[in-house]
């Protein structure tokens, strides 16, 4: 069905709310219908994200229905007994997240499959721990992370507490495909579903066991005089975040009182995302007034945490995923003496090599995996079944780590525990986070890295990036600076091409369509789409003997790269 038809079949159903009817009829732009429905919002891997509205390729309560039918079918699918095992669904403080929840739980419980409503807005990895500690058959959260207002999605987690691995999807997606009319969704209200008892409501008492679950992995601080600034970005990060503060002793904790409560608008925050320095600027002022130590900062659906402190001149400094995965996993292998000799550190393929090295010099394993902290989960729930590793540390470039086992999903929730328990920990040593951050990179090197995220919307922006992928793949890149390409890495083929010798080996990882330029001396650089928004991201990583050598250094690639681009 081409755009103009599918706009018209929506504006010709009578179930359509009028709200969505009214905002259909607005609409005076033929790009802007064009967009609405050239296509359905895709359900990926990793599961679905959009702008909120009326149409086909929008977030709205038809297009929510769509996908959990599907994924009600599927549970039935696979095992019949799904129905009683239920979905956990959790939701952030965006705007619809509630409904669209509700809506979730509607369907399910129509379809006799039991729906865990959490009561209010959680952090999706209570969601993540709720599956397992349930024993569910799977887990919905209603969120965006960190994108702009006009943004909401959907994501699915497995029977493990992880989010829906490659084939599970693929079989989910092939069930939302067989559906043909969004309309004709059964569907029952919360009071109705309540009244039946196939929707449950989920509150206290797993908020009590996921607060033990996480505080187990840390340390008690009692009566620590570390000084804490927190912002929870108008999200679900706030009462869980200071409850678990408050219970391992940190007494000065001091919250950002314009972005402690939720709020869909994210008012002073119209990108909340803990990467963006801009999002800490009502925090670095709060953090002068209180002399702060450390300044800890949640997205909206708590599961990615951004760190900032002060270098060697008291300027504040914003640290990197990579930087805080680095210190992380050194002070959290260097405090738990008692892991076993085959634990292991996991880390995705666009995180910097400097957590690796640092995990290496502690005697663990490094695993590398596809973008994703599914993959990191998946693995996880391997290790637990054959016993070949002991999960120590998980983490990803973009702001994602998780201690412990008690999860399937990244986690900034314990992060935040573990990022004053670390500051703590050198500030009794006289030294700052940024200083044991230098002393890392006086010991395994200078690592710098970048992103650089080209957005391209609609058909011509999708048309757009497969260009790119695929000149990325013909390409014969030179080296630069001093350094040589000795390693192409094609994760769509699976072939990994040693450019030395020329010999290609499998890549043992899932497809996907992303490229990896590696050089001999650490440093490298990769493209990939991303899953979730229209955005072509190119991720730069480069050593250097210091600081200013590695700034050079990734400077002169990124131009490189841009150029051929």
């Amino acid at each position: 069905m081409d755009y103009k038809k599918a706009y018209q079949n929506w504006l010709d159903q009578l179930e359509l709310s009028e709200e969505l009817r009214q905002e259909l009829e607005a609409i005076t732009d033929e790009k802007e219908i064009e967009d609405r429905f050239y296509t359905d919002l895709e359900f990926g891997t990793g599961g679905m994200r959009g702008k909120m509205g009326a149409g086909t390729n929008r977030m709205n309560i038809y297009t929510v229905a769509k996908v959990t039918y599907g994924l009600g079918k599927y549970l039935l699918r696979q095992d019949i007994q799904n129905w009683e095992k239920g979905v956990v669904i959790a939701y952030d403080s965006r705007h619809n997240s509630r409904k669209f929840a509700e809506a979730a739980a509607g369907v399910l419980g129509k379809m006799g499959v039991t729906a865990y409503l959490f009561e209010e807005l959680r952090p999706t990895p209570e969601l993540s721990f709720a599956v397992r500690e349930l024993g569910a058959a799977g887990g919905i959260v209603i969120t965006a992370s960190h994108n702009p207002k006009e943004y909401n999605g959907y994501k699915v987690y497995g029977p493990d507490g992880g989010q829906m691995v490659t084939a599970s999807a693929d079989a989910l997606i092939a069930e939302i495909a067989k559906i043909p009319d969004v309309f004709g969704i059964p569907m029952m209200t919360l009071a109705e579903g309540r009244n039946q008892k196939v929707i449950k409501m989920v509150g206290e008492n797993m908020d009590n066991a996921f607060t033990k679950a996480v505080t187990a992995i840390c340390k008690p601080n009692p009566n620590s005089e570390l000084k804490v600034v927190y912002t929870p970005l108008h999200g679900s990060g706030n009462q869980p975040v200071r409850r678990v503060l408050a219970e391992l002793g940190y007494r000065h904790v001091t919250v950002v009182p314009e972005q402690e409560l939720p709020d869909g608008d994210f008012t002073t925050a119209p990108y909340p995302n803990p990467e963006d320095r801009s999002v800490f600027t009502l925090a670095m002022a709060l953090a002068d007034e209180c002399g702060a130590d450390i300044i800890i900062g949640t997205d909206p659906d708590c599961d990615r945490v951004g760190v900032v402190g002060r270098n060697q001149k008291g300027e504040f400094e914003v640290f990197t995923g990579n930087q805080t995965g680095a210190l992380l996993v050194d002070y959290y292998l260097k405090t738990r003496i008692d892991l076993p000799d085959n634990k292991v550190v996991i880390k995705t393929i666009v995180t910097s090599e400097l957590g690796g090295l640092v995990a290496k010099s502690h005697g663990a394993g490094v695993l590398d995996v596809l973008t994703g902290f599914k993959y990191i989960g998946e693995c996880m729930t391997d290790f637990e079944q054959t016993g070949d590793y002991t999960f120590a540390f998980g983490y990803e470039e973009s702001y994602g780590y998780l201690a412990g086992n008690y999860a399937r999903d990244k986690d900034a929730v314990v992060a935040s525990a573990l990022v004053c328990e670390m500051t703590d920990y050198y500030k009794k040593q006289g030294k700052t986070l940024y200083e044991a951050l230098i002393e890392l990179y006086k010991q395994h090197g200078y690592f710098i890295e970048d992103v650089v995220a080209l957005t391209l919307e609609g058909i011509e922006g999708k048309t757009k990036i497969n260009q790119i992928m695929e000149k990325f793949r013909q390409v014969s890149f030179p080296g630069f600076a001093d350094a040589k390409l000795i390693c192409f890495n094609d994760y769509e083929a699976g072939i990994s091409t040693d450019m030395v010798s020329g010999v290609k080996t499998t890549i043992d990882l899932p497809r996907s369509n992303v490229l990896k330029f590696v050089f001999d001396d650490y440093s490298w650089f990769a493209l990939r789409p991303s899953g979730t928004e229209p955005k072509l991201k190119i991720y730069f990583s480069v050593t250097g003997k210091t600081k200013e050598e590695a700034e050079t250094k990734k400077d002169l690639l990124k131009q490189q790269v841009t150029d051929l681009i």
